[in-house]
């Protein structure tokens, strides 16, 4: 399952664009104004209630599925380094993933569902299907080689010339490394390939 973050994005890439133009009409050396202040106030709250159905959407299939311990992926400090390139980073480097995931604990607290905050550098180069190592970045000296490899924004080839989404193939592999024998004989035994997305309704 996705949900469909399309609306997020095109909502921060508006308001990036506006912020601009209206910084630029900016007399002296102000850097703010009532509208840009209005602007970002409209702004982070369509984006809050946004996350807030996100998260409860999520945590209501989780209570449905009776599944008790959720796995979330984060690197500390990722977001400040990406680039993304210019539009790109409009879209992307404002969405408040922090966010996103301190709703998500609450909610699974609520719950009494159990987080897990996976470090998840590597995840979407190694291959789940083959068992790839899963190292930590910074804690080895050469480069790791994998078995497969990203062919483009959404899609990972395996090997064998699989196509899994890539996005899932990243998420396998960090519940893999929080639970290194997630996938075993005695462990998970179905794996979805291509989800379903899930677009939030108004």
């Amino acid at each position: 399952m996705f949900i469909n973050g399309r609306p997020l994005k095109s909502l921060n890439q508006f308001y990036n664009q506006r912020r601009a133009k209206l910084q630029s009409l900016l007399k002296g050396n102000r850097q703010s104004s009532q509208r840009i202040r209005r602007l970002t106030r409209c702004r982070n709250q369509k984006i809050d209630n946004y996350l807030h159905r996100a998260s409860r959407y999520l945590v209501n299939l989780l209570v449905e599925q009776e599944i008790t311990t959720l796995v979330i992926g984060k690197n500390d400090g990722w977001k400040q380094e990406v680039n993304l390139g210019k539009v790109n980073n409009q879209k992307f480097g404002t969405i408040p993933h922090a966010r996103l995931i301190e709703m998500i604990i609450y909610k699974c607290q609520l719950e009494g569902i159990s987080v897990i905050l996976q470090e998840e550098s590597y995840t979407s180069a190694s291959n789940f299907l083959n068992d790839d190592p899963l190292p930590v970045y910074g804690q080895i000296t050469e480069k790791p080689v994998f078995s497969g490899k990203r062919i483009s924004r959404g899609l990972y080839r395996t090997d064998k010339g699989i196509l899994v989404q890539s996005d899932v193939m990243g998420s396998y592999n960090i519940l893999r490394k929080a639970f290194p024998n997630a996938f075993n004989r005695y462990g998970i035994e179905r794996c979805v390939v291509h989800p379903r997305r899930i677009n939030l309704s108004k």
